[in-house]
C-alpha cells in the first residue's frame, strides 16, 4: 500500500522532508499546505504534488491523505497535531511539540484515545552520529558521565534556515533546547531530575533572549551542561561532546569524531546518512506495523515538562 501524505508548510524544513521522502519507497505526497499559495505552488510542480492549499482543514478533508507532516510555526503545532488526528490522519510534527506544556499533553492524550500514530521531529534521535553512540550504549561499550552541547546560531534578524525572512519567531528554550533536553534523557536511558536555567538580555524587537545557558542532571546522576545562542558569529550549528567512561564522541550533525578529533565512520549506522530522511522512514515504518515510533509524542512529552519547569524558573 502507498501511504498518502500531506505536508504542511513548504518553507526550509518542508522541502528537506520532501528531499526525504523521495527516497522512500510506497510513500506519495498527494498535497501541500503554505501561507502563501503562489510560493506553494512553485514547490508543488518542482516535487509533483498535485493539490495545493493554503487551508491545512481543506487538505485534511480529502479521503485518500493517511498521514499529515506538519512543518509549519511552533505556535500551530500542537492545535494542528490535535486537528490531524481528529480527522483521523496519523501525524509527525516538526520539533517542538509545543510551546506551552498543557498543550503538548493535550496531544499525548488524544493520540492515545485515537491509537493513531503521533510522532515528533526530534531528528537527534536519527542522526547517525547519534545512532552509532546510542548503539555503544545499549551494548553495554559506553556510559555517559557528562553531555557538553553548543547550539549557536546568528540570528539577530528573523530568518529561517535558508536565510529568508521569517513569518514567525523562533525560540531557543522551546525548540533549540528540545533537542537536547531529549537527546539527553534519550542517550542517557534515566528521566531529568534537575534543570537550571540562566538567559541572557531581551532582543528589544524580537521579544526574545539570545543567549541562554542551561544545566542537567538525570536520575543516574549523569550531568549536561548546554550553552544556546543566537548571537554567534560562526561556526553555526549544534556540537554535542559526550564524555564518557572509555571515550569521548563529538557529534556535528551527522559526522561524528572521537576524542582526539578522528572521524568515525557512520555510513553503515543506518540505511542513510540523512536525519529527516530517518525520521520520515521512522514514521512511516510504524505506520505499516501498526507501532509506537521513537520520537512519539509520549516519548517526547517529558522533555516537555522539563521546558516548562526552567520556562517558569527564568520568569520568576
Amino acid at each position: 500500500m502507498t501511504i498518502k501524505v500531506a505536508l504542511a508548510g513548504a518553507g526550509a524544513f518542508g522541502i528537506k522532508h520532501l528531499d526525504g521522502i523521495k527516497l522512500i519507497d510506497g510513500v506519495e505526497v498527494v498535497s501541500l499546505i503554505g501561507r502563501e499559495l503562489a510560493k506553494t505552488q512553485e514547490v508543488a510542480d518542482q516535487y509533483g504534488i498535485a493539490h495545493v492549499t493554503t487551508d491545512l482543514n481543506e487538505s485534511l478533508a480529502i479521503k485518500e491523505v493517511d498521514a499529515v507532516i506538519l512543518c509549519t510555526p511552533t505556535q500551530m503545532h500542537a492545535s494542528q497535531s490535535i486537528a490531524c488526528l481528529n480527522a483521523g490522519k496519523h501525524v509527525q510534527v516538526e520539533i517542538p511539540l509545543c510551546d506551552v506544556y498543557k498543550d503538548g499533553s493535550q496531544v499525548v492524550a488524544l493520540q492515545q484515545q485515537t491509537g493513531l500514530v503521533a510522532m515528533c521531529g526530534h531528528t537527534r534521535r536519527f542522526n547517525p552520529s547519534h545512532q552509532f553512540v546510542h548503539q555503544q550504549i545499549q551494548s553495554g561499550q559506553f556510559n555517559i558521565y557528562q553531555m557538553d552541547v553548543q547550539t549557536y546560531f546568528f540570528r539577530r534578524t528573523n530568518m529561517n534556515a535558508l536565510g529568508q525572512a521569517r513569518s514567525w519567531t523562533d525560540h531557543l528554550l522551546w525548540h533549540h533546547a528540545a533537542h537536547t533536553v531529549d537527546l539527553f534523557a534519550y542517550q542517557v536511558g534515566s528521566p531529568v531530575i534537575k534543570a537550571n536555567a540562566l538567559q541572557g538580555p531581551v532582543h528589544p524587537t524580537l521579544g526574545i533572549a539570545m543567549d541562554m545557558s542551561i544545566q542537567l542532571q538525570a536520575a543516574n546522576g549523569a550531568i549536561c551542561t548546554l550553552s544556546l545562542s543566537f548571537n554567534n558569529d560562526g561556526p553555526l550549528g549544534t556540537f554535542f561532546r559526550y564524555i564518557g567512561d572509555n571515550a569521548t564522541y563529538i557529534a556535528r550533525y551527522d559526522d561524528l569524531f572521537n576524542g582526539k578529533d578522528e572521524k568515525i565512520d557512520v555510513s553503515k549506522v543506518a540505511v542513510s546518512m540523512n536525519g529527516i530522511e530517518l525520521q520520515d522512514r521512522e514514521f512511516f515504518s510504524a505506520i505499516r506495523e501498526g507501532r509506537e515510533p521513537n520520537g512519539s509524542v509520549a516519548q517526547v512529552l517529558p522533555c516537555y515538562q522539563v521546558l516548562h519547569d526552567l520556562e517558569q524558573q527564568l520568569s520568576a
